[in-house]
């Protein structure tokens, strides 16, 4: 008999991040925009750190039909998810972690004054990426990235 087993996509990103020194690369901070590496591809997900330096965000996005989980390995970030319409703040300080699933929709951002690093995972491995824009309280698609041609 075979049992099905599936990943538990925050135990890894928590694994990730408990070990720097394991990682592949060192972290590295881009002024322009924020920076990411990809640390581990499996069968049935990624591993992705990012950087972000004060005043660096993403767009609001989902990640394409991917659950995934991640971690702050430090600094402090705060993540915002459409709520009645409006964005809702979640601060998230060094080791604050959270999973999400399939359909999420969010942004990311740094909005204190030092730098942060994160892992984050996705299963399976991302493919496309949707970006959103927020306008009177609702969603509209403003574009569709793919894995491989757009990062």
């Amino acid at each position: 008999m075979t049992v099905a087993t599936r990943t538990d996509l925050l135990s890894v990103a928590r694994w990730h991040a408990s070990d720097p020194a394991a990682w592949p690369f060192e972290p590295r901070f881009n002024p322009r925009t924020r920076w990411y590496g990809k640390l581990h591809t499996a069968d049935d997900h990624e591993v992705w750190l990012l950087t972000w330096l004060p005043g660096q965000a993403t767009d609001l996005h989902d990640h394409g039909g991917s659950a995934g989980a991640f971690t702050v390995v430090s600094g402090e970030i705060i993540e915002q998810t459409v709520h009645d319409g409006s964005l809702r703040n979640t601060t998230m300080a060094e080791g604050s972690a959270r999973r999400f699933g399939a359909h999420h929709v969010h942004r990311v951002v740094n909005a204190g004054t030092r730098p942060a690093i994160t892992v984050h995972v996705y299963g399976p491995a991302l493919t496309v990426m949707t970006r959103y824009r927020l306008h009177e309280g609702r969603l509209s698609v403003e574009s569709i990235q793919q894995a491989g041609a757009d990062w």
